[in-house]
This record gives C-alpha cells, sequence and structure tokens, in this order.
C-alpha cells in the first residue's frame, strides 16, 4: 500500500510533498466509500480527535488509537467508564483531551441507541448527490447543508464534536462526496 516518494504522481494539494503515510491516506482511503459501521465509527472518532489538530497528527497516531479503544469495537467502547477515561487520560500514544474521549465513549453509546437504523445508513442518507470534480481546492467547501442537516441530526441523536465542519470532513474521507480535484491521478469512485 505504500506509495512511493517519487512516483511523479499529480495529486490533491494538501497532500503534495507530505510524507509517505499522508500520500498513502490520499491514495487508497480518503475519499473510497466506505459503509461499514464499525469502520465509520472510527472514523467519526478520529475526525472528532483532529478538531483543531493537523490530520497528520491523528494518522501518526492511529494505530495507537484503535489499540486504546478496542478497534473501535462500538459496544466496547459504549462499556467505558471513568477508570477508562482516566486510563487514555494517561495514554501519550493517543490526543489526551477529556472532552475528545468522552465524546467517543457517548457517540459509542449514541450509536447503540439507534433504533431503526445503523450507523452506516445514517450517515450516508446525508450523501448528496453525485457531482464533478472540484477544479482546484479553492472550490472545495468546509460545510455544506448536508453536512449542515448531518450534524445537526447527530447532535439531536446525543453524538457529540459532529459540528458542520467535522461532518463535511467525514463526508470526504468516507467517499460520501469526491473532492479529489480534476486533475488528481486517484480514479473517480462511483456510489
Amino acid at each position: 500500500m505504500s506509495t512511493p516518494p517519487d512516483d511523479g504522481r499529480v495529486r490533491c494539494g494538501w497532500v503534495e510533498n507530505g510524507p509517505a503515510l499522508y500520500r498513502d491516506y490520499h491514495d487508497h482511503e480518503w475519499g473510497r466509500p466506505l459503509r461499514e459501521s464499525t469502520a465509520l465509527f472510527e472514523r467519526i472518532s478520529l475526525e472528532a480527535f483532529q478538531s483543531g489538530l493537523s490530520w497528520l497528527v491523528i494518522l501518526r497516531k492511529r494505530e495507537n488509537f484503535r489499540r486504546a479503544f478496542a478497534d473501535f469495537d462500538i459496544e466496547t467502547v459504549a462499556r467505558f467508564t471513568e477508570a477508562d477515561v482516566e486510563r487514555l487520560l494517561g495514554d501519550a500514544g493517543i490526543v489526551r483531551n477529556r472532552a475528545k474521549i468522552e465524546a467517543t465513549i457517548a457517540n459509542a453509546r449514541a450509536t447503540i441507541a439507534l433504533e431503526s437504523t445503523d450507523l452506516a445508513e445514517l450517515l450516508w442518507s446525508f450523501a448528496p448527490p453525485s457531482r464533478p470534480r472540484p477544479k482546484d481546492l479553492s472550490r472545495i467547501p468546509a460545510i455544506t447543508p448536508e453536512s449542515t442537516a448531518m450534524s445537526r441530526e447527530l447532535k439531536r441523536r446525543g453524538f457529540r464534536f459532529v459540528g458542520p465542519t467535522t461532518a463535511y470532513a467525514l463526508m470526504q474521507a468516507t467517499g460520501m462526496v469526491d473532492d479529489h480535484v480534476q486533475a488528481c491521478w486517484v480514479p473517480p469512485v462511483t456510489v
């Protein structure tokens, strides 16, 4: 899965000249449709932890997050207690932010509380119609009506750290929208 640093491919500007980890994420994961609830729970959790930080920080700590949060198993995380919060606050391998840790646990509980739908179905219900790829990064929004609606509904259901910007980043990362720029080598994926 590793992409050579000098492969000559045109990529989205946010990843150009970045480390191999960043390019691999862009080339093989970002913008690919993701419809499995545990994987989506991981992404929503990591997007929350990323708030105010570089995504590269989160990518570098991703395996630590997986270990610390039981591979983002929703049922297991929902059972975390205050003792787990304290354990996580002492874990230098992750972002040690009480509000974000508590939000991840609350979001697991909110996911379990979804009644007639699963997390994937709920999140994908906000995916906008397919549109052409943007010409350049300046044409990529930070918030859309769909991400605002997703954020509002998630908050209504008890989710935390899911503002419209975080919701849109989640939509981009999980292929609900294709925001690779037109010149990017990554082929479009149909959903």
